[in-house]
């Protein structure tokens, strides 16, 4: 008989329960196996509670506030909870969602993340391209899909003609060149619905402006919750994700776990996207996005009724594979 696993707390950079909550990490979390528990983040709990592994995704989430003085306390605090969890040898695993981050910070920022990296014992990967340290255990664990997460949620069938983005709204995602681009081509009844929150007033001018009161562009710029992210998405034919630099993309899958094709950046990694879910639902385009790249993208599209081939990720694989980078990790202290 198989020895019990030993118990592993894993504390997270979040708090768990909030609707706003990335559904990627409410899975992940979810799916890991007996023996492995998951504590909520407060400052409080990080530097006084009990745990095993710290597993990160954007630490430097951690080091930001809303204000001057609300983040050099984030980062004073970040620095204690380094000390701590050095002292307590906790292990940190990391995961490396893209090649770097979306936006650059300060001096002190970079040099606070550079510990964070040293301090790492483990990373894991969401496909073989990324690059990773070579001097420590790495794991390519794939992201998993959504259709169980909105599997209860109402669907509408197509729209013939609807093109939407979705999305937060940050200036890599080259939405505004979305909009140019859809305006661009002729008024034979396609329409656009954007939706998602800016990142800063500078973003959302830039889209509105873009948009101009043609009222073949739908706006939703705020975060929605799963009912209506549901149907909207379904109620189009095709999702756009316009990123100047596309690596890993949840909207992606979270698009494709709906039963709509996307059009995305040709890269390596889209590429390889495309082998494994059919070159039907992962449309490619080399920049810049044009009208005609739109139109050609709207042609031959999987019925409203297939589905994509999801099988490589199934979540109690992925959990699986997380409680023993867990386990890896906490080997090397």
């Amino acid at each position: 008989m198989r020895a019990p696993q030993r118990e592993i707390r894993v504390l997270v950079p979040f708090r768990l329960g909030r609707s706003t909550t990335n559904p990627y990490l409410t899975q992940l979390y979810a799916s890991l196996p007996d023996g492995t528990s998951v504590l909520s983040f407060s400052w409080r709990t990080a530097l006084l509670g009990r745990y095993e592994v710290f597993h990160t995704h954007w630490p430097e989430i951690l080091l930001r506030g809303t204000s001057p003085v609300k983040t050099g306390l984030r980062r004073a605090l970040a620095l204690a909870l380094l000390l701590r969890m050095r002292l307590t040898r906790v292990a940190i695993v990391r995961t490396l969602h893209n090649t770097g981050a979306h936006e650059s910070g300060s001096r002190i920022e970079d040099v606070i993340l550079d510990l964070f990296w040293r301090s790492t014992a483990a990373f894991v990967r969401l496909n073989p391209r990324t690059p990773a340290p070579a001097d420590r255990p790495v794991e390519t664990i794939t992201h998993g899909h959504y259709r169980d997460w909105f599997a209860d949620q109402p669907r509408r069938s197509p729209r013939p003609g609807r093109l939407a983005y979705f999305g937060l709204i940050r200036p890599y995602k080259n939405v505004p060149e979305l909009v140019a681009a859809f305006r661009g081509a002729a008024a034979d009844g396609r329409t656009l619905l954007v939706m998602g929150k800016p990142s800063d007033p500078a973003t959302e001018k830039a889209v509105t402006d873009a948009v101009a009161g043609d009222d073949r562009v739908t706006l939703l710029l705020s975060y929605v919750d799963d009912a209506t992210l549901t149907s909207e998405l379904t109620g189009a034919e095709l999702v756009v994700l316009p990123y100047a630099d596309m690596h890993n993309s949840g909207a992606a899958l979270l698009a494709l776990s709906l039963g709509r094709a996307v059009l995305v950046p040709d890269n390596d990694v889209t590429r390889d996207l495309a082998a494994e879910v059919g070159d039907t639902w992962v449309r490619r385009f080399a920049s810049p996005l044009t009208p005609e790249v739109l139109a050609d993208a709207l042609r031959d599209l999987p019925s409203d009724d297939a589905r994509p081939d999801l099988s490589a990720r199934e979540w109690e694989p992925i959990g699986r594979a997380h409680r023993e980078l867990y386990e890896r990790a906490l080997s090397r202290r």
